[in-house]
């Protein structure tokens, strides 16, 4: 299984690709290379004293800043689970920064 790492210079990263979260928007990939995901945590339940996402949706996004933010999404889909979707969303990004 694939863990999240950290380091000080690079910050997440989770299966070779950086990770950045802001409040429940999740961007996962660089913005140097042409697709990103982005995710947003649509639900959450409390585990203990964690707060856990239970749907996420997630989009293929090319990072072009002259297109229009509705023509850069390539494919879109929702998943129960964070692992879950970032799981499919790790196969879509590396299939579509393959096919450069």
């Amino acid at each position: 299984m694939a863990t999240v790492k950290k380091s000080e210079e690079e910050g997440l990263e989770y299966k070779g690709h950086p990770l950045m979260r802001k409040d429940n928007l999740i961007y996962y990939g660089s913005m140097a290379d042409k697709y990103i995901i982005m995710m947003q945590v649509l639900d959450t339940k409390q585990v203990k004293d964690l707060e856990v996402a239970t749907r996420v949706s997630f989009q293929l996004q090319h990072t072009d800043p002259d297109l229009k933010s509705k023509d850069r999404v390539v494919k879109k889909s929702e998943k129960d689970g964070l692992y879950t979707a970032l799981d499919v969303a790790t196969v879509w990004l590396d299939r579509a920064l393959a096919s450069k």
